[in-house]
C-alpha cells in the first residue's frame, strides 16, 4: 500500500480514539492516539490472525494492558473485521454496548484478556506464553507456533506485580513474548518522573529479557516493524521493545499534556487535532479506502490459519481426542489402573477414602491430583514455593525450565501475585488447566487475579491450604480468619472446602467437567473419612450442600464446612445420646448449593428446623443458613493447633451448648 494511505489509515484510528470518549464523555484519548501507528504496524505488518476466526489455536494473541485506552484495541477490531460495528464505537462505554471502559474477555471478539487493575495483563501475557510453550512442546510447531504481543505502560510497569511477572518470564526463557513499553512520561498526577526514576532497560536486561530501545520513533513503521519482528524471532528470551511516544499527538495545543491522559479533547481540540491531520472535522469519520484496507489486513490471516488447519491435521496424526481435550481442559479416554477408561465413567479412577482414614485434605488433594493428571491433558501445576505443602505436585512431569520446556510442574517462586495472574492468562490461552498452590492466608496477594478469573470465566483452579487456626504455631499471621469468607464475596468464583478425601475427589469430579475458575480451600491437620462421605459425597458435593448423616426428621441441623464437619458429627453423637434427633450437613460449597432448587436446599435444610453453622473462621455471613453460629471473630494465636481451635472455642462442646441454645 501507499505511504499516503498509511498515514491517512493512521489519523482515521486517532479521529475515532477521540471520538468514542467525546461522545462517551468518559474515556482516555491522549494514549490511544500515540499508539495509533504501533497498534497499525501490529495489526497490518506483524501479528498472524484471522478477523473471521478469533479463536483460531494458533493465532497471535494481543493484549492491551493499559486497557484504559481500550478505544485504541476497539478501533483496531473495527477496522479489520472482527464483528464491531462503527455504532459499538458511538457506543462507547454505554450501558450494553460491545465497547465497555476496559477491555472484557468473552464481551468483545478479538479481546484476549480482561485487563483494568495495572500490570494483570503483563502478568497474564506471561501465562499466556507459558500456555503456548506448553503446546508447541508436547504437539509440535507445526501445531502450535505463535507470538503473545503486549502493549504496556509505565503503570503497568511501577505496579509490583509486572516485577514479579517480568523475573518468571525471564527465568523461565519465554521467547515469543513480545511487549512494547510506551515510554509517555506522562501520568494522571503530571509526568511520570513525579515518582518513576527507574531505567527500563537496565532493569529487564537484568531480568535476562531481550531489550531494543527504539526511541524518539513512535511514528516510524518500519522500525517499529522491525524490532517487533526481531521480537518474534527471539525464542530463547522474552523480548521489550521501549518506545518513547508522545501523549496526544499530533494536537498542536495539547501533545505531551498530562490532562490528555484522560479526557481532555472536546469539540474544538478535536476539530484542531483532525486539520492538523488533514482530516474532515466529522465524527466517526472511516472513508472506504481506509476500510477497506484495513478489512483486506484482517482477512489476510484466513489463507494463513488454512494453511494451519491442513498442517495441523498431518502432525496431530490421530493425537485430535487429545488436542480437544487439550483445548478445552476436559477429560479425554484414557488407560487407568484398572484398563480403558472413557470420559463419562474417569471418576472410577479416583482414590477412595474409607471410614477409619484421616488424611488431612491437603494429602487427599496430592493423591487425586495424580489421577487428574492421567485423565485431562494438559495439567499444568505450580505452588508459590510451597508444591509439597499444599498437594499439588505432579509426579508424572518434571519441572518446566529453559532446559525442559516440556515440564508441566511451575516453579513460581514466591511470587503469588505473578502466579495467580499468570495462571489466568494460560487459561484464557487455553490447551491447559493451571492449577497453582499457596496458604490459603496469601490469598490475599492474589485477590486481584482471583477477581479477574470470576469476571473472565478463567478455567483455574487456586488451591489453598493450611486453612484456619488449625496452622497452629505459625500464629495469626499465618492463621486464616476472614479469607474464606471473603473469597465467597466474589461473584461467578466456586469456592469448595471438603470436609474429607471423599469430598476433594468429588469436588475434582465437578471441576474438570465445569467451567469458571474454582478455589479449593484444604486444611493442613488430618481430618476423619466422615460417616456417609463414601457413599453421598460425590452426588453431594456436586450439590454443594448434602446430608451427611443424622435423623430423617430432625430438632436440630449442624452444617459445616471443611475439618469442622468432624467437630460436628462429634457435637451430633452428644445430642443424640441425649434424645435430640440431630442432622449433620456439609456444606462444601455456597455457590454451588444455593444454584440448586429451593425443594432441595429445604430438604437438607429444613426451613422449620433450627440451625447451627460451625466453621474456624469469621461467623458473618452464616446468618442466611443459620440461627446461631460457632466460629472464630477474632485473630488467632501461636501454638499448637489442636490447642488454638479448642481455645477459640471450635469444639464439640460449644456446638451443642449452640444447639441446645436455639431448640431451648
Amino acid at each position: 500500500m501507499s505511504d499516503e494511505l498509511e498515514a491517512k489509515a493512521i489519523s482515521v484510528v486517532r479521529g475515532l480514539a477521540m471520538d468514542g470518549p467525546n461522545a462517551a464523555r468518559s474515556g482516555h484519548q491522549g494514549t490511544a492516539m500515540a499508539l495509533a501507528p504501533l497498534a497499525h504496524v501490529l495489526f497490518t505488518r506483524v501479528m498472524r490472525y484471522d478477523a473471521s476466526a478469533p479463536l483460531w489455536p494458533d493465532r497471535d494473541r494481543f493484549i492491551l494492558s493499559c486497557g484504559h485506552a481500550s478505544i485504541l484495541q476497539y478501533a483496531m477490531l473495527y477496522l479489520t473485521g472482527y464483528g464491531l460495528t462503527l455504532g459499538d464505537l458511538q457506543e462507547f462505554r454505554q450501558w450494553g454496548s460491545a465497547t465497555p471502559g476496559h477491555p472484557e474477555y468473552g464481551h468483545t471478539a478479538g479481546v484476549e484478556v480482561t485487563t483494568g487493575p495495572l500490570g494483570q495483563g503483563f502478568a497474564n501475557g506471561v501465562g499466556m506464553a507459558i500456555a503456548e510453550q506448553s503446546l508447541r512442546e508436547r504437539f509440535g510447531s507445526a501445531v502450535c507456533d505463535h507470538n503473545i504481543f503486549a502493549i504496556v505502560s509505565d503503570g503497568d510497569l511501577e505496579e509490583g506485580l509486572s516485577h514479579e511477572a517480568a523475573s518468571l518470564a525471564g527465568h523461565l526463557g519465554l521467547g515469543g513474548l513480545v511487549y512494547t513499553y510506551d515510554d509517555n512520561h506522562v501520568s494522571i498526577d503530571g509526568p511520570t518522573e513525579l515518582a518513576l526514576t527507574d531505567d527500563p532497560a537496565k532493569r529487564f536486561e537484568a531480568y535476562g529479557w531481550q531489550v531494543i530501545d527504539l526511541g524518539e520513533a513512535s511514528e516510524d513503521l518500519d522500525a517499529m516493524e522491525n524490532a517487533l519482528n526481531a521480537g518474534r524471532d527471539e525464542r530463547e528470551r522474552p523480548t521489550l521493545v521501549i518506545l518513547r511516544s508522545h501523549i496526544a499527538y499530533p494536537s498542536p495545543s495539547l501533545t505531551d499534556n498530562p490532562s490528555t491522559h484522560g479526557l481532555a479533547f472536546g469539540d474544538a481540540e478535536i476539530a484542531e487535532a483532525k486539520e492538523a491531520m488533514g482530516i474532515p472535522d466529522e465524527p466517526f469519520w472511516v472513508p472506504d479506502d481506509v476500510l477497506g484496507f484495513y478489512r483486506e489486513e484482517g482477512s489476510r490471516g484466513a489463507r494463513l490459519r488454512s494453511e494451519w488447519e491442513t498442517r495441523a491435521r498431518a502432525a496431530l496424526g490421530g493425537r485430535e481426542a487429545e488436542w480437544e481435550a487439550s483445548l478445552s481442559s476436559r477429560p479425554m479416554p484414557h488407560s487407568g489402573a484398572g484398563g480403558p477408561v472413557d470420559e463419562h465413567n474417569w471418576q472410577a479412577e479416583l482414590p477412595k477414602f474409607e471410614l477409619g482414614e484421616s488424611p488431612a485434605t491437603r494429602a487427599a488433594n496430592q493423591l487425586v491430583l495424580e489421577v487428574i493428571d492421567q485423565v485431562v491433558p494438559g495439567v499444568l501445576a505450580g505452588s508459590a514455593d510451597l508444591t509439597g505443602n499444599t498437594g499439588t505436585l505432579v509426579k508424572a512431569t518434571t519441572a518446566l525450565a529453559p532446559e525442559d520446556r516440556a515440564g508441566r510442574q511451575v516453579h513460581y517462586g514466591i511470587r503469588e501475585n505473578a502466579m495467580g495472574s499468570a495462571a489466568v492468562g494460560a487459561a484464557l490461552h487455553g490447551g491447559v488447566l493451571p492449577i497453582t498452590g499457596t496458604f490459603l492466608v496469601f490469598s490475599d496477594y492474589m485477590r486481584p487475579a482471583v477477581r479477574l478469573a470470576a469476571l473472565s470465566g478463567a478455567k483455574c483452579v487456586f488451591v489453598w491450604s493450611h486453612d484456619s487456626v488449625g496452622v497452629g504455631e505459625d500464629g495469626p499471621t499465618h492463621q486464616p480468619i476472614e479469607q474464606v469468607m471473603s473469597l465467597r464475596l466474589i461473584p461467578e468464583l466456586t469456592v469448595i472446602r471438603p470436609a474429607d478425601g471423599n469430598e476433594v475427589a468429588a469436588a475434582w469430579a465437578m471441576i474438570v467437567e465445569q467451567n469458571g475458575p474454582v478455589a479449593m480451600i484444604l486444611s493442613r491437620q488430618a481430618t476423619p473419612t466422615l460417616q456417609g462421605s463414601p457413599e453421598r459425597a460425590m452426588e453431594g458435593v456436586a450439590r454443594g450442600g448434602y446430608v451427611l448423616s443424622g435423623a430423617a426428621e430432625p430438632e436440630v441441623v449442624l452444617v459445616g464446612t471443611g475439618t469442622e464437619v468432624a467437630v460436628a458429627a462429634e457435637a451430633a453423637k452428644i445430642l443424640s445420646a441425649d434424645g435430640v434427633g440431630t442432622r449433620v450437613v456439609s456444606l462444601p460449597s455456597w455457590e454451588l448449593f444455593d444454584a440448586q432448587s429451593e425443594d432441595y436446599r429445604n430438604n437438607v435444610l429444613p426451613p422449620t428446623v433450627p440451625v447451627v453453622s460451625v466453621e474456624a473462621g469469621v461467623t458473618t455471613g452464616w446468618q442466611k443458613y443459620a440461627g446461631a453460629s460457632v466460629g472464630i471473630d477474632r485473630f488467632g494465636a501461636s501454638a499448637p493447633g489442636s490447642l488454638v481451635l479448642e481455645k477459640l472455642g471450635i469444639t464439640p462442646a460449644a456446638v451443642v451448648e449452640a444447639a441446645r441454645g436455639l431448640i431451648g
